[in-house]
């Protein structure tokens, strides 16, 4: 095309592209597909988080009963806690090891068919949990919690796999909380069923905690009718048929060839590379940042403070007046905050950005913790300060709800192309349940020592990972996953030597001498330099 032309219709040709990434109403199938995946995935992650807090004393007395008939002798309340403790927490291990084969599994079987295939463990789970009262034997419920959380590990490593790729460029970040909202609703929805008025009462506890086979039962019958993700048919299995009917069902018949463009010149740039293990992702030196802006930001996502606020949310709630009897609706009150956060975060992440949200979130949490780190220390100094303490409760949630608790996931899909992407989520996974696990067991002592001022170390969590987006994480709204592949590669910020189709080689040259008569060569961190003197 002679030159002329090509600066005249450059405009157009821009113009066009910036219509068609500009966000418009998901398809209804689109929907659906995404409440398909959602209600057997992530739902199920927050369900059995939540939904083990309510029968926790009647659990105690069935284990207490059980011992005493088994060897004649009351069991020690050492002995109680650790085998109480074991039940709730063996859900993080199976948690860690599903998160660690379900990106294998969602190259082998495709995103939609590990879904699918994953709810055998959820019914094996209420199968198990379910039989534990009838038999009498306390150890089906460590074997049902260890195999529920090899369900929530899988689900929270493929569903956002399935969502980031069905879901068109200026969709992305809107269908992606898809994530965060059904993790929120099922921890809401975990709390309410565990109320008295519902299955709260002890003769219904072992019902309770197999009602985790409703949400699997209800995605194997809505699923099914949807299509596997059309980037994995095109781009992993070379399906170029299964792709187009695939795209057409969930963008519509208009939508669907600009998409089909951008995962076409996906494929053609990843062409003859394999899908890569975790391992491999710390080799690749042009994924360097990548990587370890998803560890940094899984890492954060568990130890910011989050569980330390729903650790103190009983006490500030007693403290503020309510009645014991009366704190579990507190408590829902807090599950539907979060709800209510993370489907704002989805109305608004398309048209703000990621990176507002993220930053914007971490911002308000760290301004948090130093109020309720005041208004605990202070928490006899008038009548006033216990509700002050309780809205920074609240005020904690709905900034997590906000930014990290919804973000983090769309950004582990977005950082990456479609080789690279399930070894990423393993590794997120990895790192968030390993977390998860961590701050579970330290953070006891950490209160212990530091009593309220322990949300100090939050504080500093906060800001510092508040400065690292800041300075390395690029905005990804409306951008297709190789041009934030790109961006990553050639920002202005990270000038870069040179580069070769394998990898990025960082290469600083910083005179020694002003005479520039030698040179110190070095491997840096590209976006702590502004500006590279060659």
């Amino acid at each position: 095309m002679p030159k002329e032309y090509k600066n005249e219709y450059q405009p157009l040709l821009a113009k066009a592209t910036k219509d068609r990434r500009r966000p418009k109403l998901p398809n209804k199938s689109l929907l659906l597909a995404v409440c398909a995946a959602g209600i057997g995935g992530t739902f199920q992650y927050g369900y059995n988080i939540s939904v083990i807090n309510a029968p926790t004393a009647y659990v105690q007395d069935f284990i207490n009963q059980t011992w005493s008939k088994r060897y004649q002798t009351q069991i020690s309340d050492d002995g109680l806690t650790l085998l109480w403790s074991t039940i709730v927490s063996i859900f993080t291990l199976g948690g860690l090891i599903g998160a660690m084969i379900g990106g294998t599994l969602s190259v082998r079987v495709g995103r939609k068919g590990t879904l699918l295939t994953n709810n055998i463990f959820a019914f094996l789970a209420a199968l198990l949990m379910g039989l534990s009262y009838p038999t009498g034997l306390f150890e089906l419920l460590i074997i049902g919690r260890f195999i529920s959380g090899l369900n929530a590990g899988i689900s929270i490593c493929v569903q956002p796999l399935y969502l980031g790729e069905i879901a068109p460029t200026s969709l992305r970040g809107a269908m992606g909380m898809g994530t965060s909202i059904f993790i929120t609703g099922g921890i809401f929805t975990g709390q309410v069923i565990g109320l008295r008025e519902l299955l709260g009462k002890e003769e219904y506890w072992p019902i309770l905690l197999s009602t985790t086979c409703i949400p699997a039962f209800l995605q194997l019958l809505i699923l099914p009718w949807f299509p596997e993700s059309p980037r994995y048919l095109l781009i992993d299995k070379g399906d170029e048929e299964g792709c187009k009917k695939a795209l057409k069902q969930l963008h519509g018949i208009a939508d669907c060839d600009g998409e089909r463009e951008d995962i076409e010149k996906e494929r053609n740039n990843l062409s003859g590379l394999q899908a890569k293990k975790p391992w491999e992702l710390f080799a690749d030196r042009s994924l360097r940042w990548q990587v370890l802006t998803i560890i940094l930001l899984n890492a954060a996502q568990q130890l910011n403070g989050i569980n330390a606020i729903y650790f103190y949310a009983g006490y500030v709630f007693k403290q503020s007046g309510i009645p014991s009897d009366k704190i579990p609706y507190a408590t829902v009150g807090t599950g539907a905050c979060e709800c209510i956060t993370a489907l704002t975060c989805g109305m608004l992440i398309d048209c703000l950005g990621r990176k507002v949200l993220i930053m914007g979130g971490y911002t308000l949490m760290a301004i948090c913790c130093v109020l309720f780190t005041l208004t605990l220390t202070f928490q006899e100094a008038s009548p006033v300060v216990p509700y002050l303490s309780m809205v920074c409760v609240f005020a904690f949630i709905l900034s997590f709800g906000l930014g990290p608790g919804g973000v983090t996931n769309i950004l582990t899909t977005e950082l990456f192309t479609q080789n690279s992407r399930p070894a990423a989520y393993m590794l997120a996974g990895s790192v968030n349940w390993s977390s998860f696990f961590f701050i579970g067991l330290v953070f006891p002592f950490i209160v212990l020592g530091l009593k309220q001022y322990c949300f100090l170390v939050f504080l500093v969590i906060c800001c510092l990972v508040i400065i690292y987006i800041f300075l390395v994480v690029p905005e990804t709204k409306n951008k297709t996953f190789l041009e934030i592949q790109n961006e990553f590669q050639s920002s202005k910020k990270r000038q870069i030597g040179c580069s070769d189709g394998a990898g990025t080689i960082l290469l600083y040259l910083k005179p020694r001498t002003k005479n520039n008569s030698s040179f110190s060569f070095s491997f840096v961190p590209a976006v702590i330099t502004s500006s590279l003197e060659v």
